[in-house]
């Protein structure tokens, strides 16, 4: 079996992105969630639909759009908030000095036994608990 790899929210965000910059990452995010062995959180999920519907977005999509999207990723694993995840996740901020929120979603991948967490937000090849964070539009 292949090893699940998590998805930051920038990975969700760059697959909708309409941006001509952004062509190629937008290519490179949406073979990711093409694949089957990926796991998100309910913090990323949720990260993304106010990110995505956000008014000041330059094309912020319909709620029934984001919504869908969010409905069809839960095809993949994904990792509840629960108290296990918080108290990891202030774990690792404290022995890592990550933030809050990246910290949590280390926690949520290290939950999953996610070796890799695809991330443009984090130290591309550092090591946490097991959970390796590649930028994987470098």
């Amino acid at each position: 079996m292949t090893p699940l790899h998590f998805l930051d929210t920038n990975i969700l965000l760059y697959s909708i992105s309409r941006h001509p910059a952004e062509a190629s990452k937008r290519d490179r995010a949406i073979d990711l969630l093409e694949r089957d062995e990926g796991a998100l959180s309910v913090q990323v999920l949720q990260e993304f639909y106010v990110q995505a519907t956000r008014s000041t977005r330059p094309d912020p999509l319909p709620h029934e759009i984001a919504a869908g999207l969010i409905t069809t990723w839960t095809r993949f694993r994904v990792q509840e908030i629960t108290l296990s995840i918080l108290t990891g996740a202030l774990e690792i901020k404290a022995a890592h000095g990550f933030s809050y929120w990246d910290s949590a979603i280390i926690a949520a991948a290290r939950a999953l036994g996610c070796r890799t967490l695809y991330t443009e937000d984090m130290a591309h090849g550092r090591e946490v608990d097991g959970v390796t964070m590649i930028n994987p539009f470098r």
